[in-house]
């Protein structure tokens, strides 16, 4: 790790929404706070939430496929260590509610929790996002790469953030 370990987790016993990412970026890293970044924003706003309701971990945990910042790679970051998630992810699970809507945000997170659909694109897998309900919505990644998909699957907005934003207004005592 480029930056050293920095563990960048949020979450309490009362989390009944899970957003499971791929792995801090760079400035996550340097604030310490989860989502720290346009995507953060992007992601509240996909939810139906603002920006400071997303960190309130009695609402929502934040835990990624990766705990720390990977460091760059050729368009992007490096995939997350490939430890982490097995390591931590069932003692997190321990401590939230039974009844808690996870979201998988982007392909790594979709490939391990989805596991029967590892020969799906991401896309499919966001279409297809009723099979999973009511315990897991895909979602894609919000960088800033989402606004040419979401341009592209213009049923992501008119369909499943509709949805999305009910589940979690459910979840979160807000409906």
């Amino acid at each position: 790790m480029p930056l050293g370990p920095k563990p960048i987790v949020q979450f309490s016993a009362t989390s009944r929404v899970v957003v499971i990412g791929q792995a801090p970026g760079r400035i996550t890293h340097e604030t310490g706070l989860a989502f720290d970044d346009k995507s953060g924003h992007r992601l509240a706003g996909w939810l139906g939430v603002s920006f400071d309701t997303l960190h309130d971990p009695a609402r929502f945990a934040i835990v990624s496929m990766g705990f720390c910042y990977p460091g760059k790679a050729s368009g992007g970051d490096k995939p997350p260590r490939p430890e982490c998630a097995p390591t931590w992810h069932d003692r997190v699970w321990r401590e939230l509610p039974e009844d808690r809507l996870t979201l998988l945000v982007g392909a790594y997170a979709q490939r391990a929790y989805l596991t029967e659909t590892k020969a799906l694109t991401m896309t499919a897998r966001i279409e297809r996002y009723r099979e999973f309900l009511p315990r897991f919505i895909p979602l894609p990644h919000p960088a800033w790469r989402s606004a040419l998909w979401m341009a592209k699957h213009p049923w992501f907005e008119a369909d499943v953030l509709p949805e999305l934003r009910r589940l979690v207004a459910e979840r979160i005592g807000t409906a």
